[in-house]
Formats: structure tokens, sequence, C-alpha cells
């Protein structure tokens, strides 16, 4: 277990540029993004674009994630995921997205999602979720996943055992997505296999649509939400990213109102893939 007491605000170093030659959303630079008004199930010519925006953003996380070692700050992984996606022209979507100040997201043991990279420094043992999406080609790529620390040799049992168990019910929400089906079954699947081992399944912060727009609009609920009655349909394009809890799903907010964490401080881990309806189930397109 890491001898990391409960996570406290770091510091945050200045945003970093991007090559002006690099295009941005039109999102950067303003309160917030315009509103998709277009179609959730995409053209070809959309899904090639964004299967070159996912394989490019899955190879960032992997570059990202080789350098998570003891002692290093979420900061520095901050720069190398920066300097990785502006090298191969994609522009970070998380920088200046509603104001978010940096190129990724580094939520570690409690925080759940969005946590702003800074000072903190890792230790062996920590959890830490890179959540990374880049956009090239006028489409986005977005994907996460979980990581130990030292390796899976320095984790606990429990926080070792929560990673398997949340790659696993992101594994086998793919499976369930099928054209026809209402979009609730995602949720159901990844509810009832957390269910089995008294995990906090989140509900407030869910999956989503994603193609131009870095969030269309389409909810994608981890939980079984009886509302969530949209049906999927082949060319729709949206990510599944469940984030299970060690203890409650409820959660709390840090004041830089990003930095989610769980209310009653218990480890948190989440796994994430874009992906696209096809007529025989899913493709994942956030695969390097």
């Amino acid at each position: 277990m890491s001898g990391q007491s409960l996570l406290v605000p770091g510091t945050v170093s200045p945003q970093r540029s991007v090559p002006s030659v690099i295009p941005r959303p039109e999102y950067v630079g303003k309160k917030g993004p315009t509103p998709y008004t277009g179609p959730e199930a995409q053209d070809d010519a959309t899904i090639e674009r964004m299967r070159l925006a996912g394989r490019l953003a899955a190879r960032a996380l992997a570059e990202t994630a080789a350098h998570i070692a003891d002692g290093v700050t979420t900061d520095k992984l901050d720069e190398i995921a920066h300097t990785f996606l502006c090298d191969h022209g994609a522009y970070p979507s998380t920088l200046g997205y509603r104001g978010f100040p940096k190129s990724l997201c580094t939520s570690v043991n409690e925080v759940i999602c969005h946590g702003i990279p800074d000072s903190t420094v890792l230790r062996d043992g920590d959890l830490v979720n890179l959540d990374i999406t880049a956009y090239v080609g006028g489409v986005h790529g977005d994907t996460n996943a979980t990581f130990f620390v030292g390796g899976e040799a320095a984790a606990d049992e429990e926080s070792r055992l929560l990673v398997e168990r949340t790659r696993e019910a992101l594994n086998r929400a793919i499976k369930a997505v099928r054209p026809g089906r209402q979009i609730n079954v995602i949720g159901r699947v990844i509810e009832s296999y957390a269910k089995r081992f008294g995990y906090g399944v989140v509900r407030d912060f869910t999956g989503h649509g994603i193609n131009r727009s870095f969030h269309s609009g389409l909810i994608v609920p981890h939980y079984d939400d009886p509302n969530a009655t949209t049906v999927m349909r082949t060319g729709m394009t949206f990510t599944i990213e469940p984030m299970l809890n060690l203890g409650t799903h409820e959660w709390e907010m840090w004041d830089d109102q990003w930095t989610v964490v769980t209310k009653d401080r218990k480890r948190s881990a989440q796994f994430e893939h874009t992906l696209v309806v096809t007529e025989a189930g899913a493709e994942v397109l956030t695969l390097p």
C-alpha cells in the first residue's frame, strides 16, 4: 500500500502552448463548446478519421504510462502527453475545454476523474488514471486507463482487484453493444458485474457521444438507468468509461471545480475506449 496520504491540490504550472499549425477544436478560447446538432451515427469517412485519432490517443496513453514511476509528478506526465500529441500533429482535446488547464487528466487514488496535473508526486503503490483525448483530422479520440505506480507488485490486493475488475467491466460492456439494443444495456452489464464485489458504480459521470464534438450530448450511463432508452444504430460513436469505487458511489468536488473524489476517500479506478457500433457489435477505435 502506498504511503501517500489523502491528496491535496498541488501547484499547477503555466498552460503549455500548442504550435499554431495544429488545428484547434472550436471551443478553444471560449467558455464552452458550441452545442452539437449533427447525427450520432457517422459516415464512413468520419469513422476512418476517428480510427486515426483513436489510435494516436492510444499511443499517447502508452507513451505517457511508460514514464509512470515513484517520484514522478503528474505535471511531468502532462508534459509527456502534450509533447507526444503535438509532435504527431494533434491537439490535446482537454486543453482549454471549458477552461481545463492541462493536456490530460491525472486521477490518483481517491480521485474518480478529471484530476488536474500538478506538482503531486507519485509514490509506489499509488493508482493513477491517465485520460487522454487527441483531436486530429477534425475529430476526437478519447481513452483512459488506470495504472499501478511501481508496477502491479507494488499494489495492495484490494487495489489490484479493483483495477482488474474495472477493466473487465469495460470489456463486458463493449461485448454488450449491438445495433437495435437500448443503450441502457451497457450500464446494466457494468452494474451487475460490479455489484458482485460490493463496488460503488459512479452514476453522475458517464460515457458520451463523440465525433467532431468532444461531447455530443449522447449520454452513456454506467449503471442500469431505465431512462437511457436510446437505441444503438450502426455508425454511432461513443465512449464507455466505467468508474468503480471501493466504497460509496458518492463523490465530492475540489474547489478547482474539476477534481472529483470519492466521498469516503476510498480508491477508484476507470478504463475507457471510444468505439463505433457495427453490424457485428462494436469496433474499438482507441487501440494502438
